[in-house]
């Protein structure tokens, strides 16, 4: 089970990934693992302000869709475009090229649990 130490996690199985104040957010490997094949994503928030814990999209696996649960609040800039034509890199990629959004953060992030803590969480 990956779960690289440089970023924070919700209880929800979303990691984020911040630089300055813009930030990176996906789902989980563990998250993945558990939803199995992923099929679609389903992003329509792009330019919109969210709030953190607010849900801002889908994830389609074969037998289940499940919401994704923003971890920081803000205005998302960016969808990971790639994945409309290649879900299946969640599965393979989930820190990397399965990337979800990028958002300009609008406060200061609270809340998030360090690799320690969600590994806690999840049992491993």
């Amino acid at each position: 089970m990956n779960i690289p130490s440089e970023l924070q996690y919700t209880k929800d199985h979303e990691w984020v990934k911040i630089e300055g104040n813009m930030a990176t957010v996906g789902i989980t490997d563990f998250a993945q693992g558990e939803l199995g094949d992923i099929v679609y994503v389903d992003i329509s928030t792009v330019g919109q302000s969210i709030g953190s814990g607010d849900v801002f999209g889908t994830v389609e696996a074969v037998k289940t869709v499940s919401d994704l649960y923003m971890p920081v609040a803000g205005k998302i800039t960016e969808f990971n475009i790639n994945l409309e034509a290649n879900p299946e890199k969640v599965n393979e990629d989930p820190y990397g090229a399965g990337w979800m959004v990028k958002v300009e953060l609008s406060e200061t992030p609270t809340g998030l649990l360090s690799a320690a803590q969600y590994k806690e969480l999840i049992g491993k």
